[in-house]
Formats: structure tokens, C-alpha cells, sequence
């Protein structure tokens, strides 16, 4: 068994933990949920902070375990993983901030293709690295059918 590198796992963990923090403080005086028209199967806003929470952890261990790969090519995972990192954070912006509902739904999907790519570029790197992503994929497929629904009813 490899030993941990403590550091580098913090800071991979934070990574995403700040960038969807930053998201969530920006558009914090903007969220609007508990004023809209919600979809059946609509959580309680209070949930989403929990699983963002969680994800974000996820996705800090998973990238760990590619960063501490011995495997080469691990360029195009680290691309992928950082531009799905910037397209998360400009989501919140882009749904909250701007209530672009219509344009906030497209950019999931672009996010979730994202996510399709950095899935399958870390398994081919480390296994269990590509499996710590699939909530985050299920995730962002049920937020795109929040966000259409959203847009529909309001």
C-alpha cells in the first residue's frame, strides 16, 4: 500500500472545496430557490450545500489519486478535471447571479460532458479515481433536469 501524502491530499481536497465555496459566496445574495416554482423531486434548498460539500471532497480525493499515479499522459486528466472545475463554478454564477435559466441548462450539459470525458480519462489512469466520480456525474444529470424543470415552471 502507497503511502499518503497528507499534503498534497489537503490540498487537492481544497481545490474544489475553495472553487465551489467562492461559486456559492458570489451568488449567495442571489439564490432565489425557496421563491421559485420547483419540480417534483425538487430537494430542500438546505441539501444542496451538503452534497456540493461532498462532491467537492470526492472529487479533491479522486484527483489525488491521479495526481500520485505513477502513470505518464496525465496531462489531458488534469486539463479536463480543471476546465470541468471552471465550468462548475461559472454554473452557480451563470443560474443565480444572472438567472439565465435558459443558457444555465446548456452549460450544464456542456459540465456534464465535461464530467463524461474526466470520468473516462481517470479511469484509464486509476480505476478508483474514475468511480469517485460517478456521484458527481449522477449529480449534475439530476441538477440539468432541476434546471430545465426551473426554467419551464417559472
Amino acid at each position: 500500500m502507497k503511502k499518503i501524502n497528507w499534503k498534497l491530499l489537503i490540498i487537492s481536497i481544497l481545490i474544489p472545496v475553495i472553487i465551489g465555496s467562492l461559486a456559492g459566496l458570489i451568488s449567495m445574495p442571489f439564490m432565489d430557490y425557496g421563491n421559485l416554482t420547483l419540480p417534483f423531486l425538487a430537494p430542500p434548498g438546505f441539501i444542496f450545500p451538503i452534497v456540493w460539500t461532498i462532491l467537492y471532497i470526492l472529487m479533491g480525493i479522486s484527483f489525488y489519486l491521479i495526481v500520485t499515479d505513477s502513470s505518464y499522459f496525465k496531462e489531458n486528466a488534469y486539463l479536463v478535471y480543471f476546465a470541468q472545475l471552471f465550468v462548475n463554478f461559472f454554473w452557480t454564477i451563470f443560474f443565480f447571479v444572472f438567472k439565465w435559466r435558459l443558457f444555465s441548462s446548456i452549460w450544464l450539459v456542456l459540465l456534464i460532458i465535461l464530467i463524461i470525458i474526466m470520468i473516462l480519462r481517470f479511469l484509464i489512469i486509476n480505476k478508483k479515481a474514475g468511480l469517485l466520480q460517478l456521484p458527481y456525474l449522477i449529480w449534475c444529470c439530476f441538477a440539468l433536469y432541476l434546471n430545465i424543470s426551473i426554467y419551464l415552471l417559472n
